[in-house]
């Protein structure tokens, strides 16, 4: 989950289509999943070669078009997930440090579509990455890692139907979160989307001339993760 987290604009002169509103925000459960204490339960490390989060920020304001999107990424997710032949008791704890995000890959904008047309110069990059880790934002050096932890999952491994307890600066929000899960042997796959509003976790979207050119609050964060059996 996940997880959020990326700010910052520079130029790019073609319009963009805002994504959906986001789900609505489940009320907290009573407390976050943790494995059952007996033998049936399988545990699973994510392996971090082959994970990755993408989270797709969008210009806005009156200006939205002297602007650019951007693709913020991650490969550096860890933690583990545990499955139980009660589904109901399966659940996933996972992380990742805000510092080792990545602005702008090539082929991570490729990947995200005509939204995200490439050559985005190294100094918006470099100054992209810098407001998204500063105080108002992300906070790296007083919250260097955001979270995501199962807080409650129903359905069945087919067709799954997971919360997911988020928490960025130490502000923990749960939200529903649409997955395809997969098993192959032993490899654990997840993959989905899922959208934050930033201000929910304390963060102020970057923004200048009075708003004019700005951040979206929305965040779009795409995931496709896999994790192996001990």
């Amino acid at each position: 989950m996940l997880l959020v987290l990326c700010l910052g604009l520079v130029a790019c002169p073609r319009p963009v289509q805002p994504p959906p509103p986001a789900p609505s925000v489940p009320p907290p459960s009573s407390a976050p999943s943790s494995p059952p204490p007996d033998s049936a339960t399988d545990f699973y490390e994510i392996d971090t070669q082959a994970s990755v989060v993408h989270i797709h920020v969008f210009r806005g304001g009156t200006l939205a078009r002297l602007g650019h999107n951007h693709v913020i990424t991650s490969r550096s997710v860890t933690g583990r997930a545990w499955l139980h032949p009660r589904f109901t008791a399966s659940g996933f704890e996972l992380s990742f440090p805000v510092a080792e995000l990545v602005v702008d890959d090539p082929q991570a904008r490729q990947a995200a579509g005509s939204d995200f047309p490439p050559e985005i110069p190294t100094a918006d990059q470099e100054g992209t990455k810098k407001n998204m880790l500063r105080p108002e934002v992300l906070d790296a050096q007083k919250y260097p890692k955001v979270t995501f932890r199962s807080a409650s999952i129903s359905g069945s491994l087919q067709a799954p139907r997971i919360t997911a307890r988020i928490t960025i600066k130490d502000v923990s929000r749960e939200v529903v979160v649409p997955a395809s899960i997969a098993l192959n042997g032993k490899r654990l796959t997840a993959r989905g989307e899922l959208e934050i509003l930033q201000t929910e976790f304390g963060m102020k979207p970057f923004s200048v001339a009075l708003g004019a050119l700005a951040v979206q609050d929305r965040l779009r964060v795409r995931f496709d993760l896999v994790a192996v059996k001990r």
